[in-house]
Order: C-alpha cells, then structure tokens, then sequence
C-alpha cells in the first residue's frame, strides 16, 4: 500500500510497486485525463507535475511517487478555468486534443520555472512532445499570450 499525494489529496494504492504511474492514474483511479501515447517515454503525451516539474507518468514506477506530489490535468483547475487553459481555448491550440493535457501541464512546469520564456526555451521545452495533428504554432502562440498578459497561475 502506497500513499500518493495526487491533486492535493492522499490517495491509498494497493497496487504493484512496478506498476507505471499512468496506469495508476488511468486504472486504478479512473482519471483519464492524462493520455496514453507511447508508453516509453518519447512523445510525452502522459505529462504531468511532480512537485511542479513536468515528467511522463508513464515513466514513473508507483514506488518512486513515495515523497513526491503530483498533479494531472484534473487537478490544474475544477472548471477548466486555468490560465493556461484558458489560453489554450483562446487561441484554438487543440485540434484533435488528444496530447493537449500534456502540453498544457508542460506550458505550466515551464511558467512556473520561467516566467518570460524566450521562443527558445519554449521550443526546448515542447521539443519532446508530440503532436499528430501539427498544433505548435498555436502553442506558441497560447505561450505568447500567456507571457503577455502576465497570467499564468
């Protein structure tokens, strides 16, 4: 049994100690808000926060969330009204939206480590995410707006 600080609450999880982080997210609690993408680490499709950094879930063993605090998708705002997802509607980033919930958790690790982000660090930090759909300008362009407009928490 392992307590796992998730959304700012404690949650018991009889679970194997391998089993990855998302699986627990999406099987064990039913939070499906963090996607499935390649299961190895490359796409970075299963973003989320780990004492505010962005890591994939996928990669992530149940035992190593010990000490740890993590954040999905559904713990970033109760009515979607972040500003990062508010950002993300104004300037239509998501097409299919599949890999969206990753992006906006890595948009929130990046903000919180930088709070005027150069195109160049934005670049870096989305460089690992994939995006079947070719979004990346909107993304860009949501970050832009974000910066701008000082709102970003």
């Amino acid at each position: 049994m392992i307590d796992l600080n998730l959304n700012e609450k404690t949650f018991k999880i009889d679970a194997p100690d391998e089993m990855p982080l998302l699986w627990v997210l999406r099987d064990v609690l039913g939070m499906t808000g963090t996607k499935f993408g390649c299961g190895v680490g490359v796409c970075a499709t299963c973003t989320i926060l780990e004492n505010g950094k962005a890591v994939m879930a996928c990669q992530i063993t149940l035992e190593k969330t010990k000490g740890n605090r993590y954040t999905t998708i559904e713990g970033l705002s109760k009515d979607g009204d972040h500003p990062v997802q508010k950002a993300w509607v104004q300037c239509d980033v998501a097409q299919c939206g599949y890999c969206q919930p990753g992006m906006i958790m890595e948009a929130c690790s990046l903000l919180s480590e930088v709070s005027s982000p150069s195109e160049s660090a934005i670049n870096k930090a989305f460089s690992n995410h994939i995006c079947r759909c070719g979004t990346y300008p909107r993304i860009k362009q949501a970050m832009s707006l974000l910066v701008n407009s000082g709102k970003k928490e």
